[in-house]
């Protein structure tokens, strides 16, 4: 499959994290589901995110988030309640006034992105201001079409990766990857703590190695004390669960955000 790496989309993704590590810290990748906890709330939730994180990843709610913990299976259940779809998120995002300065991706199940239509999706997305999407039940190889679509609008595919991932696949994948690298952190789903240990950091460093673009690490982020441990080994970490509860709790996400930098 050719390489498509390069766009608007990758550009700006890759921009924003090396903008981030060149400060000395790990660029925040903010993980949100649309619509969660009040559809109403949407835009301003997002505004605050993006207002701290240097990227932000919206959940598209599905009915089978098969990645995800229990945290991100309420809220895309609760957010499904209420109506919300991609096309409300894409729309909601279109007229979205100002727009988010922070890059943003859709991470999405595939389901949701065919019923849409391939045909439609990577111009309404770009209309929309995406930057990239992230579909984790997609493998590489049946990627070619949805890449080329969003390739062709500039829009980037993120590669996810993790620690059982044969060293040739590992090595194709950061080789093909746009935008950033998701190296993932563990095996399971998203939510549990991670304590990061030495064989996380010694895997996490080969995936830099590899790789030409940024390396977030994301699954189990959820404090201060495991993004000071990252710092030096990766270009990012995405907070998914930890946000969401801080959000379903309605403290602030932005308090929240900042006392995750080391340096906040």
């Amino acid at each position: 499959m050719a390489n498509v790496s390069t766009g608007p989309g990758h550009a700006t993704i890759g921009a924003a994290i090396r903008a981030a590590a060149a400060r000395g810290e790990p660029a925040l990748v903010a993980f949100m589901t649309a619509g969660f906890p009040e559809r109403a709330r949407f835009t301003a939730d997002l505004a605050r995110v993006a207002s701290v994180a240097d990227v932000v990843e919206i959940g598209v709610p599905f009915t089978d988030p098969m990645a995800d913990g229990m945290t991100i299976q309420r809220a895309s259940h609760a957010a499904l309640v209420q109506g919300v779809s991609l096309r409300w998120i894409l729309e909601s995002l279109a007229a979205m006034a100002p727009r988010p300065t922070a890059p943003l991706l859709l991470m999405s199940y595939l389901n949701p992105l065919l019923a849409y239509g391939l045909d439609r999706l990577p111009a309404a997305a770009r209309e929309a201001g995406v930057a990239g999407f992230i579909v984790p039940d997609l493998p590489y190889e049946e990627c070619e079409e949805l890449r080329a679509a969003l390739a062709a609008e500039g829009v980037a595919l993120v590669q996810m990766v993790t620690p059982v991932t044969p060293p040739e696949r590992l090595e194709m994948l950061c080789r093909e990857a746009q935008g950033f690298i998701y190296a993932v952190t563990m095996t399971g789903t998203t939510g549990k703590a991670v304590d990061v240990p030495d064989e996380v950091i010694a895997y996490l460093e080969r995936v830099r190695a590899l790789a030409p673009i940024p390396v977030c690490a994301g699954f189990g982020i959820r404090g201060r004390e495991q993004v000071a441990r990252l710092r030096g080994h990766v270009d990012g970490v995405i907070v998914g669960s930890a946000l969401v509860e801080v959000l379903e709790r309605g403290d602030d996400p932005v308090a929240f955000l900042r006392g995750l930098r080391p340096s906040g």
